[in-house]
């Protein structure tokens, strides 16, 4: 069975770039990497979209950000989480969990 390619919903991506770090710093192309594994390939996160996003979580002191060597031994800019990062996290992950409940309500209804 071939698997459908689904976009990303608006706002979501925020909430995955916060999630894929969680687990300590990675660089851009190991979050689109780690997003694409996690969804069994049903996301392709495109540069377009995820650099951008890394800018404006950085403008928001949501993450940081430290030049480093990625393991193919290039310049990579790594991105870390911060304590205001991992409060919002927190607080996207209640909210996500919420409207899925409420989605799954309506679609369930009769």
């Amino acid at each position: 069975m071939t698997r459908e390619r689904l976009d990303v919903m608006k706002g979501t991506l925020i909430l995955l770039v916060l999630r894929s770090l969680e687990g300590g710093p990675r660089h851009g192309y190991e979050i689109m990497r780690w997003i694409r594994e996690r969804a069994d390939g049903a996301f392709q996160i495109e540069e377009g979209a995820i650099y951008p996003t890394l800018h404006r979580l950085r403008a928001k002191r949501l993450i940081r950000a430290e030049w480093g060597v990625s393991e193919g031994n290039r310049k990579a800019k790594f991105y870390e989480l911060t304590a205001k990062g991992e409060k919002r996290l927190r607080a996207e992950l209640t909210k996500w969990q919420l409207y899925v409940e409420a989605v799954a309500n309506v679609i369930g209804a009769g």
